[in-house]
């Protein structure tokens, strides 16, 4: 391995590439880099990743990858959406023989490229992709090391995997969050209403609740701005007041 954490050709040391990046973004740059090494024909190496059907080339190494990639999310058809897709690899000998995906291959030609070859990534997952390489020559990728770029596809699966659960549980922290302070704001609220009406904590949330409805404005708005009235403060994010029966 190289001291950028481009991996030499052969079999890749995905332990190392894992450890040997700090991010996401460090990790599949660096596999874009590793794929295209090991195959020698290959010009380019895009990652390509879907998000609510919206693809995207995340990485990329070479030179041939991004317009390729970008021809076929215009007309959102080609060999690289049909792998992310469908979950299922997709090779392409000769561009010039090739009669799928409307005028893509053509593109292609003219572009320089012959052959390519993409590997699906978390298929049928939330965050879909696929790992493409572009070769200006016919049968670029008879000779590869498949089973070694079907690893670094199947180690980049488990990565997209990881961080979208991660990202998945900051949503989950965020919105907990934003949940504790709005029910710190309304106890807040609450006991002020408690203390004006000498009343329940129920009857003080169910005064809050119907005053809301009236003006059209939402629980948590109509207690910030009693708390701001009352106290001459904005309301804090802390626990505040809990109201008791």
């Amino acid at each position: 391995m190289t001291d950028d954490g481009v991996l030499t050709p052969g079999p890749p040391d995905l332990v190392s590439l894992l450890l040997d990046t700090d991010t996401l973004d460090d990790f599949l740059h660096a596999l874009a880099r590793s794929a295209l090494l090991m195959s020698p024909t290959a010009d380019g190496c895009g990652v390509t990743l879907e998000r609510e059907n919206r693809p995207l080339t995340v990485a990329s190494a070479g030179i041939s990858a991004p317009p390729l990639d970008e021809a076929q999310y215009g007309q959102d058809d080609g060999p690289c959406l049909e792998a992310l897709r469908e979950g299922h690899e997709v090779s392409v000998s000769d561009m010039r023989e090739e009669g799928r995906w409307n005028g893509y291959p053509a593109f292609a030609v003219a572009s320089g490229t012959r052959s390519s070859l993409s590997l699906p990534i978390a298929a049928r997952s939330h965050t879909a992709g696929a790992l493409n390489l572009y070769s200006p020559k016919e049968n670029g990728f008879a000779d590869v090391d498949l089973g070694g770029l079907r690893a670094l596809a199947a180690q980049a699966t488990g990565a997209v995997a990881l961080a979208q659960r991660l990202a998945d549980t900051r949503t989950f922290t965020a919105d907990l969050e934003a949940a504790l302070q709005s029910r710190a704001v309304i106890d807040q609220a609450a006991g002020i209403v408690m203390n004006q009406r000498r009343c329940s904590s129920e009857e003080a949330l169910k005064t809050l609740r119907t005053a809301s409805q009236h003006r059209n404005v939402k629980l948590r708005d109509l207690c910030a701005q009693l708390v701001s009235s009352v106290s001459g403060a904005p309301p804090t994010g802390g626990p505040g007041l809990r109201p008791r029966p």
